[in-house]
């Protein structure tokens, strides 16, 4: 649209074009377009009273209209204070001033009469507004009575101070001085266009609105947020692990911040499940989303994950699962999460990744390596077949589980963060916390944060000295007949009599594998592999064979010959479990806790 061919016939825009046709000069100009359509043009050398907050005059004259600036400034209703010279004595106070403050005595400087001014932090102010001749405003202050202000203070010209009654004035509001006094003052006023420069004898209007009712209900506003992020916060705390199970071989810390300052938690959860046999799962994943709602999504999924864990299947499988109850729980809440599994026999991580960022894993001597492919989609958006991958996590070895708002941030590609976390662990040291707190802080995390963080950092220690003398590996090849299991009771008794285990300990461990043996060798097939394990708090003891099927307790009856044995196993130890392996077959263990 052509607007300027249509811009002539918008309201009023003959009337600006006649009047730019009659205007010859500026001040012909500013006294037309200071007089009000249809009123008497002002005199020559007087300003129009510009108009201040809520329409109140910002600079009152002595007459304007035919009614002074007593009447104006009484007849308004909010507090209004007129303030003369450089140490600010009271001119003039409106009856809504001394409604809300109480009376103030003309005359006295502002600093003695009038306290309120400094509770609203006026009083540094004033000086400004009459050496710059700027306005000023002050916002929501409370004072001593209980109420709030907004205070607006505006330079007023000499004029505009006598006026009204100034110190030892006897005359009325509007009065005109006796001729010959003044004078000079109203000829340099004329010379200056009716305003003198505020620093030379003016004054400082002071103008405040009550803003009670709009502080209190922001006030409200704010302390219902921080009840409803206390509440967001503490379900997501809640339903985080209290407390983290140390694995014998792996060494744990975690760290959770939530972001910001508002109600709105994320979703970013981790976890540590021990497996038995020396196996511990790790987990982290983050629900997409904010608020109360995510927060209870990841808390179901945290529990789906534990019991699936104790499945013990291997992590793609876990993730498949978790996948499809993810789309049954909210179809509209997308997951990302990383499901690992760290055995202390292979010495490395077995993962699998539904959209998560990967794994990073620092050796001893300081390389960090990358967790690479398998990464499926996100959890709940289904479709998709999750495979696992592995990384290396040998002994003296950190490996760091993260969610994005560690790594994210706003005008910076994720790999960059990502690069950046790599370098911090590269030269962090100590122990899972103070790598923990190492990694929040070279990152810039900060409690201002716009997003929730969680890091889980899980350390493999070298163990060297008396410390690696409490952790011991011995194994057999069992080749099958009626002399397996002889022989792996006597390899058993002396192992664990070498191991300087208590005679009532050693004859349970040996009694535990000769039943684990015999079960093998009546339910599995060949080959057959015989495992004792001794960490610094417990015994381990597990046979593999190649059969995929896993045994179940049951109860025998008086007649059976068989079906005893994992009864048995369940009596005599702490725990007991199996699994299926990768390459095919099944691990059937038992545990023994060690007294301290």
């Amino acid at each position: 649209m052509n607007f300027t061919r249509w811009s002539a016939r918008l309201p009023g825009t003959q009337r600006r074009a006649a009047a730019r046709d009659d205007r010859s000069s500026v001040p012909a100009a500013r006294a037309a377009y200071a007089r009000p359509e249809g009123g008497p043009a002002l005199p020559d050398g007087v300003s129009p009273a510009p108009v201040g907050p809520t329409g109140a005059p910002a600079l009152p004259g002595s007459a304007r209209g035919g009614h002074s600036a007593r009447e104006i400034l009484g007849r308004l209703p909010a507090p209004v204070a007129l303030l003369h010279g450089p140490d600010h004595r009271v001119v003039y106070v409106n009856d809504a001033y001394e409604a809300a403050f109480g009376p103030r005595p003309c005359g006295v400087p502002a600093a003695e009469a009038m306290p309120e001014l400094a509770e609203l932090s006026v009083l540094p102010l004033l000086d400004q507004v009459l050496r710059s001749g700027t306005a000023r405003t002050v916002k929501s202050r409370r004072t001593a009575r209980g109420g709030s202000y907004t205070v607006t203070c505006t330079p007023v010209a000499a004029w505009d101070v006598t006026g009204t009654d100034a110190p030892g004035d006897t005359a009325g509001a509007g009065a005109e001085p006796p001729d010959g006094e003044g004078a000079p003052e109203r000829e340099a006023d004329k010379e200056q266009g009716g305003q003198r420069k505020a620093g030379e004898g003016g004054g400082v209007l002071v103008y405040a609105a009550d803003v009670t009712d709009h502080a209190e209900a922001a006030e409200r506003l704010r302390a219902s947020e921080r009840r409803h992020r206390e509440t967001a916060v503490t379900l997501q705390r809640s339903l985080l692990p209290q407390e983290l199970e140390q694995p014998d071989d792996l060494r744990i810390a975690a760290t959770y911040q939530p972001g910001g300052t508002d109600a709105a938690v994320g979703g970013d959860w981790y976890d540590v499940i021990t497996l038995g046999a020396g196996r511990t799962a790790l987990v982290i994943g983050d629900v997409m989303g904010r608020g109360v709602r995510a927060a209870a999504v990841m808390g179901q999924l945290r529990t789906a994950v534990r019991a699936y864990a104790r499945l013990d299947l291997p992590p793609h499988e876990v993730i498949q699962l978790l996948d499809g109850l993810a789309t049954e729980i909210d179809a509209s809440q997308i997951a990302t999460c990383v499901y690992a599994v760290h055995d202390p026999n292979e010495e490395q991580l077995v993962y699998a990744s539904a959209g998560h960022l990967p794994i990073l894993v620092r050796d001893e001597d300081g390389t960090v390596h990358r967790a690479a492919e398998p990464t499926g989609p996100p959890l709940g958006t289904g479709g998709w077949l999750h495979t696992s991958g592995t990384i290396a996590l040998p002994p003296g070895s950190n490996a760091a589980l993260y969610t994005d708002g560690l790594v994210e941030r706003r005008g910076e590609d994720i790999d960059e963060g990502v690069a950046s976390l790599a370098r911090a662990l590269s030269g962090a040291k100590g122990s899972p916390q103070v790598v923990c707190d190492r990694l929040i802080r070279s990152l810039g995390v900060t409690a201002e944060h716009d997003d929730d963080v969680a890091v889980l950092v899980v350390q493999h220690p070298a163990r060297t000295g008396t410390n690696a003398e409490l952790f011991h590996n011995a194994a057999l090849d069992l080749l099958g007949g009626v002399e397996a299991a002889p022989r792996a009771r006597a390899f058993a008794t002396g192992v664990l009599t070498s191991w300087r285990f208590p005679v009532e300990l050693r004859d349970l461990g040996v009694l535990a594998a000769g039943e684990l043996v015999a079960n093998s060798l009546q339910h599995g097939t060949p080959p057959m592999r015989l495992g004792l394990r001794r960490t610094d708090r417990r015994l381990i003891i597990e046979v593999t064979d190649g059969d995929d099927h896993l045994p179940r307790r049951r109860r025998a009856e008086p007649a059976d010959e068989a079906g005893r044995g994992i009864t048995i196993i369940a009596s005599i130890a702490t725990s007991w479990g199996s699994r299926r392996t990768p390459g095919g077959g099944k691990a059937v263990w038992c545990e023994f806790a060690l007294p301290r």
